[in-house]
């Protein structure tokens, strides 16, 4: 749903203050700009999608499609989308949308801190009503998003029904990468992975760069994951907690069709670490059960 100009202005008066701006972007739909003095961020309300992610003196941690479509309705191609409450193809009913309902929701913001130590923490809520009609659970959802030179996400399920339920999510994050086929992960090694790419289940026994098209779910990975890229001359160290399954994806696109929300670049400059709970990793939360699910990105330099 798009927001008038009447609500940007409610929203300005309500939690704006210097470095929060609420404003209208792309396509109409509404997003906050943050600045503070450890970085700069970006989100769209839809989705509670965040677009960018800067620490100061730092290039662009986050990938975010030119081509992106900035619509009511549609998933943005690029940024942090939450996939919730399925991860990939709902169970039973392939029509509705593949990662769930989440991301292209109207999120509502109750409440934006400036925190001791200067980091911005911006907390939205799932408003009741947004997807009852394909999920008819009573489940509350909170997103607290913190920026700094640290970037920590918590997204927090509450089953407030009578009944359990079993949700899977991600943090689906399109890292920036110089070339992803010149980066390298590191954390995975051990881990039994799903290749929907080449069928079957292996294990990881290196470090992993990718040649190809990767889809894989990898399995009892708890340990933080480090992604190193010369071309940029940093590393991404990603940490989480209450996720046993990372997805590594990247559809190996080249040049596409002017329609692709992928851009004439295609897939080249991204790759997605996403932190999961994903398949045999999906959570089951009895009555009036919580679970956070919490990503934390930092950056270093490497030579």
């Amino acid at each position: 749903m798009q927001m008038s100009g009447a609500r940007v202005r409610a929203l300005n008066s309500r939690f704006g203050s210097p470095g929060i701006l609420f404003r209208e972007g792309p396509g109409g739909l509404e997003r906050i700009d943050i600045e503070n003095p450890h970085a700069t961020a970006s989100l769209a309300l839809q989705g509670a999608h965040l677009l960018e992610w800067t620490p100061r003196d730092e290039q662009p941690v986050i990938w975010v499609s030119e081509a992106a479509r900035y619509e009511p309705g549609v998933a943005i191609r690029g940024g942090i989308p939450i996939c919730w409450p399925w991860f990939g193809l709902h169970a039973t009913n392939p029509r509705l949308p593949q990662h769930g309902l989440a991301r292209t929701a109207e999120f509502q913001v109750v409440a934006v801190e400036r925190l001791f130590d200067h980091r911005t923490r911006i907390t939205f809520r799932l408003p009741d009503g947004q997807v009852e009609a394909a999920w008819p659970h009573p489940t509350e959802l909170l997103y607290m998003v913190t920026v700094g030179r640290a970037l920590e996400l918590d997204l927090v399920t509450r089953n407030a029904g009578p009944e359990p339920v079993t949700i899977g999510q991600a943090l689906h994050t399109y890292f920036r990468v110089s070339d992803y086929t010149r980066v390298t992960v590191h954390g995975l090694e051990g881990c039994r992975y799903l290749d929907r790419v080449a069928g079957g289940e292996r294990v990881q026994d290196r470090p992993l760069t990718l040649a190809g098209k990767t889809d894989r779910t990898y399995l009892q990975s708890v340990r933080d994951c480090i992604l190193e890229d010369p071309g940029l001359s940093r590393s991404i160290r990603i940490s989480k907690r209450n996720s046993h399954s990372t997805v590594v994806w990247n559809p190996a696109l080249g040049g596409v069709s002017p329609g692709s929300d992928f851009g004439a670049s295609g897939s080249r400059h991204m790759l997605c670490l996403e932190t999961a709970n994903a398949g045999a990793d999906a959570v089951r939360l009895e009555p009036h059960a919580v679970h956070l699910l919490f990503a934390r990105f930092t950056v270093a330099p490497v030579g």
